[in-house]
């Protein structure tokens, strides 16, 4: 969302637009005799990518290693075109990374901290504008540990793009916000994409993942199980899916006869019926004719669409994960 504040200017050199900003290639990674991640294959283009998977699925321990944080046991990772580990020194400067928590000295200023991270780069963006285009001027002599959950996200943020990154590691930016900050959080997401940033988003917010993402990647078993965009993830299912209410036992046989082949109804509940097949203005209009010449009132009536949490589902299991 663009605003009269300063903007957060485009990177100083980006990669190939048309160049993947991270490959992963049968990535292997083990802690004693348990394998996190298992022969996981990943391209992420320009855009924002979110990487999605149930707790234990392997995708922060993959997220770290194209961070540089880990050593993989087997694989090949490149960000960027750069090896995270043997080409870090190149690296570093060109990415901003993100962290649930941590990272921040919990007494330190936030402008202080804010200041302390541009020193560490060689063309840094302009401090006082970034403070200003995130709404931190009036904590700027805040403690960290004082700031409010929102405010410690931001800065947080801030402190990921100040160097001018190319590629962002975003990991639960969102985790413990309120609705508002929430908002205002993806709204920078938005901007840093407009601005020809990448973004590489973690996190168990399914609507967020399909409000911001261009791509998404699904973790399971230290493998990826799907990926693509959110249409495409959710294309499918429940997409093609007619329900409406009415008195119940109503004659499905009857409406049955009435679809197109290949069409059926049910009344999965009373007073609740599904209807499924292809469903376009031909089929509504011969569900809504048939209501008629039988005297039904249809209430209620949608067409119903798979969401990416329902996708999720499917592929990683309802069970609880520790």
């Amino acid at each position: 969302m663009r605003s009269d504040k300063p903007g957060i200017p485009r990177p100083s050199s980006g990669p190939d637009p048309a160049a993947p900003v991270l490959r992963i290639e049968a990535l292997v990674k083990r802690y004693g005799t348990k394998t996190a991640v298992d022969g996981l294959d990943l391209v992420a283009g320009p855009g924002i990518t979110a990487v999605l998977g149930p707790n234990g699925a392997g995708k922060t321990t993959m997220i770290e290693t194209c961070e540089g944080y880990r050593r993989p046991d087997a694989g090949r990772v490149r960000v960027l075109g750069l090896d995270p580990v043997a080409d870090a020194a190149r690296l570093r400067p060109r990415i901003g990374v993100m962290l649930q928590s941590g990272g921040v000295y919990s007494g330190a200023r936030a402008e202080e901290m804010l200041r302390h991270m541009a020193k560490l780069h060689a063309r840094p963006l302009d401090v006082p504008a970034l403070i200003e285009r995130l709404g931190l001027a009036s904590c700027g002599r805040t403690s960290y540990r004082r700031l409010s959950g929102g405010q410690q996200q931001r800065l947080a943020l801030a402190m990921a793009v100040v160097g001018r990154p190319e590629l962002v590691f975003l990991d639960e930016p969102t985790a413990g916000l309120d609705p508002q900050a929430r908002h205002a959080t993806w709204d920078l997401v938005r901007e840093l994409r407009a601005d020809g940033v990448s973004v590489i988003l973690t996190t168990h917010h399914m609507e967020e993942a399909e409000q911001l993402a261009d791509e998404v990647a699904i973790v399971d078993g230290g493998k990826v199980v799907a990926q693509g965009s959110p249409e495409e993830l959710c294309r499918g299912g429940a997409e093609n899916t007619l329900r409406f209410n009415g008195r119940p036992g109503l004659d499905v046989s009857s409406l049955v006869k009435a679809l197109p082949p290949g069409s059926d109804a049910v009344e999965p509940a009373p007073g609740t019926y599904r209807v499924g097949g292809t469903v376009d203005p031909q089929l509504l209009a011969t569900v809504t004719s048939w209501c008629a010449q039988n005297g039904v009132m249809p209430e209620g009536i949608a067409v119903e669409r798979h969401t990416l949490e329902d996708v999720f589902l499917e592929l990683t299991g309802k069970e609880l994960r520790a």
